[in-house]
C-alpha cells in the first residue's frame, strides 16, 4: 500500500484521523445496536484491514465514546430486541462481531491503544482487553451488568482476566455487582494508567507516540510472543457464545427481562 493514501474517514459509527504514523479511532455513541447492522460492522472492519495494510502506520489508537451510559444501555439492547419479537440472529450478530473484533485486535500487525472513559461496561471492557495498552480517564467506572440479566460476560474478559489476575481473582471480579473505581482498576492491572478525565484523548496520543517511536518489529515480535495462545482465546469466545445462545432462550431471561421498565 502506499504510504500517503488517505485514512481520514467519518461515518455515523466511527471516525479515523491519521497523526503521523498513528490512526486515531474514535467510536461513537449506541456501540451495542451498531454492531447488529452488518453494514456498518462491514465499514468498521475494512478500515481495519486498511489500517492493517500501510506501512506508513505503527500505532492505532482506540477511543472509546464518553457519552455511554453504561449499565442501562446493555439492559435496554436486551429489551429494545425482545419486545420488538425475539430473533436468535440479532444476538448471534452481536456476538460474531465481538468476536471477530477481538481476535483481530489481539492479532493485529500494530500496536493497539484503547483509551475509555465514562461507564464502562462489562463488553467495551473485555475488547479494550484485547489491546495492548490501555488508559481510562479518573472518573471512569467498570460495570458488570450481565449479572443483572443472569448472563456470563461476552468478549473474552474470562481469559484475559484470568491471565492478568489470576482465575480466582478474576473470578472476583467477573462475579462482583460492584461498581470498579479507575484507581481499583489500576491497582488490578485493569488499566496501564489512569489521567484526568479531561486530558484522555491528550495523554493517550502522547502514550501512542511514545510506542511509535519504538521499533516496530520488535513490538509486534513481543505481541506475538505474548499472544501465542490464542487457540484458547478463540475457544473460549466460542464457549461465551454456547452460554449465551442457551441462556436467551430461557423463560427465566424473558422474566428477568420484564422487571427492567
Amino acid at each position: 500500500m502506499k504510504k500517503d493514501q488517505n485514512l481520514d474517514v467519518r461515518y455515523d459509527f466511527f471516525s479515523g484521523k491519521r497523526v503521523e504514523d498513528i490512526i486515531v479511532l474514535s467510536l461513537k455513541e449506541n456501540l451495542l445496536h451498531r454492531t447488529t447492522d452488518l453494514d456498518e460492522k462491514a465499514l468498521l472492519l475494512d478500515y481495519l484491514d486498511l489500517v492493517s495494510k500501510s506501512d506508513a502506520i505503527k500505532v492505532l489508537l482506540i477511543i472509546g465514546s464518553p457519552k455511554k451510559i453504561g449499565s442501562e444501555e446493555y439492559i435496554r439492547f436486551y429489551r429494545q430486541h425482545f419486545q420488538a419479537g425475539f430473533r436468535q440472529t440479532d444476538f448471534e450478530r452481536l456476538y460474531n462481531a465481538v468476536n471477530q473484533f477481538v481476535l483481530k485486535m489481539v492479532d493485529f500487525n500494530k500496536m493497539v491503544i484503547h483509551a475509555d472513559s465514562g461507564k464502562v461496561i462489562s463488553l467495551h471492557m473485555n475488547v479494550s482487553l484485547a489491546c495492548d495498552y490501555r488508559i481510562i480517564g479518573d472518573t471512569s467506572v467498570f460495570q458488570n451488568p450481565y449479572l443483572d440479566l443472569g448472563l456470563v460476560p461476552k468478549g473474552g474478559g474470562a481469559f484475559f482476566l484470568s491471565r492478568i489476575l489470576g482465575s480466582s481473582k478474576a473470578s472476583k471480579v467477573l462475579l462482583s455487582d460492584k461498581d470498579i473505581s479507575a484507581d481499583e482498576a489500576l491497582r488490578l492491572g485493569i488499566v496501564e494508567q489512569v489521567v484526568p478525565s479531561d486530558k484522555l484523548n491528550e495523554e493517550a496520543l502522547r502514550i501512542a507516540r511514545d510506542f511509535a517511536q519504538k521499533p516496530l518489529r520488535s513490538m509486534l515480535g513481543i505481541k506475538r510472543l505474548l499472544n501465542c495462545c490464542m487457540r484458547d482465546l478463540e475457544n473460549c469466545l466460542k464457549c461465551e457464545d454456547e452460554l449465551l445462545s442457551r441462556i436467551i432462550n430461557e423463560p427465566e431471561f424473558r422474566e428477568k427481562l420484564r422487571e427492567y421498565k
